[in-house]
């Protein structure tokens, strides 16, 4: 059973549908002490970093000893970002912090005109090995739609150029996470999503 943690943050209605479609057992749990069962967890999101702070101290607790007994934790979008330390689009409010690093804006392009936020197509580099890409090749087109972006760090396990370059993709043991909409992605994100899904078991 996967627990699909809903903190308002929207976007849960697509990523229902993409794992229903996938045939996924899943959850949407009412209480942290759910996500203890789970064999896995997402946490999707959209929209603005502030609204992570509806995750407080029980459902971090809850979501965090879940990674650490090393359950695959897997976040979409803003749920990527909340992986990290925080981000400057809400500085009083803490990542998760499974991964170091913060979250900052987006630089847009005017000669080159791309435009902040980075709406629309575009593609994975890849930067090593990673199971969630498994089967996927580097130039894999996915869905974004964002203006804040997590730094290339050591867990990038592909990236995405918009003006600067950024993870669109990390990997760490059992945590994962991609910045673009997998359930938004046509076939090569139902692909992520199954190869998650393998993951967890």
């Amino acid at each position: 059973m996967i627990a699909l943690v809903d903190y308002g943050a929207g976007n849960l209605t697509s990523v229902r549908k993409a794992l229903t479609a996938l045939g996924a057992d899943f959850i949407v749990p009412s209480t942290p002490d759910d996500c203890r069962q789970a064999r896995g967890i997402i946490v999707p999101g959209v929209g603005h970093f502030g609204a992570t702070a509806a995750l407080d101290s029980p459902w971090r607790a809850a979501i965090g000893d879940a990674a650490r007994s090393g359950r695959p934790l897997f976040g979409i979008c803003v749920g990527m970002q909340w992986l990290f330390e925080g981000s400057e689009e809400a500085p009083e409010v803490d990542g998760l912090g499974v991964i170091a690093g913060r979250i900052a804006r987006l630089a847009g392009d005017p000669v080159q005109r791309l435009k902040v936020p980075h709406v629309g197509w575009n593609s994975l580099e890849f930067r090593g090995r990673a199971r969630l890409l498994q089967g996927l090749t580097t130039g894999a087109q996915v869905y974004f739609t964002h203006s804040y972006a997590a730094p290339v760090t050591p867990e990038c396990v592909a990236s995405t150029t918009h003006a600067n370059t950024f993870s669109s993709a990390v990997e760490w043991d059992n945590i994962f996470g991609v910045q673009f909409h997998p359930e938004k992605s046509g076939d090569a994100g139902l692909h992520i999503l199954r190869n998650f899904l393998e993951i967890c078991g």
